[in-house]
């Protein structure tokens, strides 16, 4: 059934009417002008016949109404078209960044997320929302963390932060999809297929950190000789722990080094170790790669310049805090390319479609204020391989 205008000559008619008439094929040549229901709408006629309501018909009903009002009810109809456009306009897409530290240590990396996202097209704020979820250095809080960001149906999560997170989202959903920073082999930890064609809802960028061990203790070796003991400071509350530590065992055998592990997961364990560290007579510490032992950089430094004890870390970061030495990929140039690929998943591109980004170089880091103070002699071939000075 359908409400329709007929708008007859003014040589036959001098009124206006709204008719319910049935639909039909002898109303198929009305025009419509707006939908009113979903079944009835409002539709005109210009072809002049009499006027219905001085001439009715079977199966009709007519109704008098005056010109002022069809033009009342036209204009209200025409009046709602923009809401109703404004109901249909897409939802703005939302992302979940998940993190297992927290937003003062790791402000500098979101910001580089966020430039990679903007290269995209994506602001937050404009056409993307972006929703946080912080474990504060507590890994067991991550895979709640992970289930509220899949409740609110994000279009995508984001991890950050070592192994934990994506390993946490990915076993939360298996649908949305997951763009990640890994320190350890996304295949060996079960987050992809393979580097090349993920083949699942799960890519991101693998940083090699946990893999530079070797070169690590390379590095160190041209400082100290071999009869020396190193420490490798590792957190034994990071899920990986009794991964790295095989690991760092085989790497420091394969280049003949001695050392021993110390473990802290707190800011007074920390004070606690480097205390281990001169009663031992260690001569330099390795500070193995953890999110937490990044966001506690400062003191990492601090205490090590205070029992003069060189260390050499995982990041850049910490070098610029005042750390003797690192080397690893640069964790902004990771986090621009997460989000790059946010940006592109966002627009349509599928996670086991995009290979998960290696980086194209690691970076030596010196600063040589700190080998001054600590009355370190750097060898001219060590500086030679330096990609970076710090004075």
């Amino acid at each position: 059934m359908f409400w329709v205008v007929h708008l007859a000559a003014p040589a036959q008619v001098s009124c206006w009417h709204i008719v319910w008439v049935p639909a039909c094929p002898r109303w198929c040549r009305y025009r419509r002008v707006s939908r009113l229901h979903p079944d009835h709408a409002l539709k005109a006629c210009y072809r002049p016949f009499p006027c219905p309501a001085c001439h009715p018909r079977e199966g009709r009903t007519t109704t008098h109404i005056q010109r002022r009002e069809i033009i009342t009810l036209l204009g209200g109809a025409a009046a709602a078209l923009p809401l109703a456009a404004h109901a249909q306009q897409p939802v703005m897409p939302v992302i979940g960044y998940l993190h297992s530290g927290s937003p003062s240590s790791f402000a500098h990396l979101v910001a580089a997320f966020r430039e990679g996202l903007s290269g995209g097209g994506y602001v937050e704020g404009q056409n993307v929302g972006i929703e946080f979820r912080w474990a504060e250095g507590r890994y067991d809080q991550l895979p709640a963390l992970a289930a509220e960001l899949v409740g609110h149906r994000v279009a995508l999560i984001v991890t950050g932060g070592g192994d934990p997170p994506p390993l946490a989202a990915k076993s939360a959903t298996t649908t949305i999809p997951i763009v990640f920073t890994s320190s350890s082999d996304p295949v060996k930890l079960g987050l992809v297929a393979s580097l090349n064609r993920p083949g699942s809802n799960v890519t991101g960028f693998w940083t090699y950190t946990s893999q530079l061990g070797p070169k690590r203790f390379e590095v160190m070796r041209q400082l100290f000789p071999a009869s020396t003991l190193i420490a490798v400071l590792v957190n034994p509350n990071n899920p990986n722990a009794h991964i790295d530590m095989p690991d760092l065992q085989n790497a420091a055998r394969t280049v003949g080094q001695s050392i021993i592990f110390v473990t802290s997961s707190t800011e007074t364990e920390i004070d606690a170790v480097f205390a281990t560290l001169r009663d031992r007579r260690v001569s330099a510490l390795l500070v193995n790669t953890d999110p937490y032992f990044l966001a506690r950089r400062d003191q990492l430094v601090s205490l090590a310049a205070r029992y003069s004890v060189p260390a050499v870390y995982p990041w850049r970061e910490a070098v610029a805090a005042g750390g003797l030495m690192s080397y690893g990929a640069s964790l902004a140039d990771a986090y621009h390319q997460v989000g790059i690929y946010a940006g592109r998943i966002l627009k349509g591109a599928k996670p086991a479609d995009l290979p998960v980004i290696q980086p194209a170089t690691f970076e030596l880091v010196i600063n040589l204020k700190t080998a001054r103070a600590l009355n370190l002699e750097l060898p001219p071939k060590l500086l030679a391989l330096t990609d970076e000075v710090i004075e």
